[in-house]
């Protein structure tokens, strides 16, 4: 048997959550099409009889620049450092006949850093779904070139395509030994935390301009008194319960209560303003689809309410790092 730790590190957007999330079976890291929605590297934990892969997904390495940037990119590159086998993905969507592959600088810079560490990288060409299968050839010859990869892995997360086969080739480069966390566990992440993710997903997905970027999400009371109770409609007649459209997926049964408080700060009233909408609809429809989500992960019906507050400049400092939750302990 083997078991290890393997990292997921590439550029933004690469589809690094997608597909630790499609390997899980479960959602754990929230997805966006906006750029950095991964700020903290995200473990799941894949256990199956062969042996078991601690595998972390990790922020998009790009330009640095102010404290929380420089906090991602250190998340992610301290993940590669102390991994036993780092998977290095590179986004094979947008690949023509008529353009010859080449190596962005974005992924030459990450390249580089890789080349320091001294582990074995496994190149994993992601999103295959979207071009003609003969394009990868080249761009596999493009790469092999600049680094001897130990496996070049084409996957589709989308529609599960080489997912055995790369968990298989993996768990090659892992030491032997018995499993690092039990069978049953799938992450490392408290209920809180995810919470709070699952309520910024929805911020990135239903803001634009430049509030996504500016968002962090603080949990700030979680009340499980009634978790354990019985839901109060569980005793309403059977003849009053609607009947489900055919085809429809069934709704999953939710247990008791939990009661949820949650921040959400930006750094300018500007950014408040549209986060809590005309009236109020954004934050209404904000919390409405987040319930929903927080919902599915708990299995207990949710309360939830939200606050917005504005925390100047908080992307820019230390200390407002700090408040938020983003500080180095938890990306060392």
């Amino acid at each position: 048997m083997r078991s290890g730790y393997a990292a997921l590190i590439g550029r933004p957007n690469v589809g690094k959550s997608t597909l630790l999330n499609r390997l899980l079976g479960e959602k754990v890291a929230i997805v966006s099409p906006k750029p950095q929605t991964t700020r903290t590297r995200i473990l799941g934990v894949i256990t199956k009889e062969a042996g078991q892969i601690a595998l972390f997904d990790t922020p998009g390495i790009h330009s640095a620049r102010g404290a929380l940037n420089k906090f991602m990119v250190d998340a992610a590159l301290h993940a590669a450092d102390e991994c036993d086998v780092v998977l290095f993905l590179v986004d094979s969507e947008g690949m023509t006949e008529e353009r010859e592959p080449t190596i962005s600088p974005g992924n030459r810079t990450v390249l580089e850093r890789l080349k320091q560490i001294g582990k074995p990288i496994i190149l994993v060409l992601t999103k295959i779904d979207t071009i003609k299968k003969v394009l990868l050839l080249p761009l596999i010859d493009l790469y092999r070139k600049e680094f001897p990869f130990v496996e070049v892995l084409p996957v589709s997360a989308r529609h599960s395509e080489g997912l055995e086969n790369l968990f298989e080739q993996v768990l090659k480069h892992l030491p032997e030994g018995e499993p690092i966390f039990p069978v049953d566990t799938l992450t490392d992440q408290a209920e809180r935390t995810l919470v709070a993710e699952f309520v910024r997903e929805q911020v990135l997905r239903h803001c634009h301009q430049e509030v996504p970027y500016s968002v962090a999400v603080v949990v700030e009371e979680f009340d499980e008194s009634e978790r354990d109770k019985p839901p109060p409609r569980a005793q309403k007649n059977q003849k009053n319960k609607k009947k489900e459209t055919p085809g429809t997926p069934p709704k999953p049964k939710l247990e008791g209560l939990v009661r949820i408080l949650a921040n959400i700060y930006v750094e300018r009233e500007s950014q408040k303003a549209i986060v809590i909408g005309k009236r109020g609809e954004m934050l209404k429809t904000i919390g409405t689809d987040a319930r929903m989500a927080i919902q599915r992960l708990l299995g207990n019906h949710v309360y939830l309410s939200l606050q917005v507050k504005v925390e100047p400049r908080w992307t820019e400092r230390q200390d407002g790092l700090r408040k938020l939750g983003y500080h180095q302990e938890r990306a060392s």
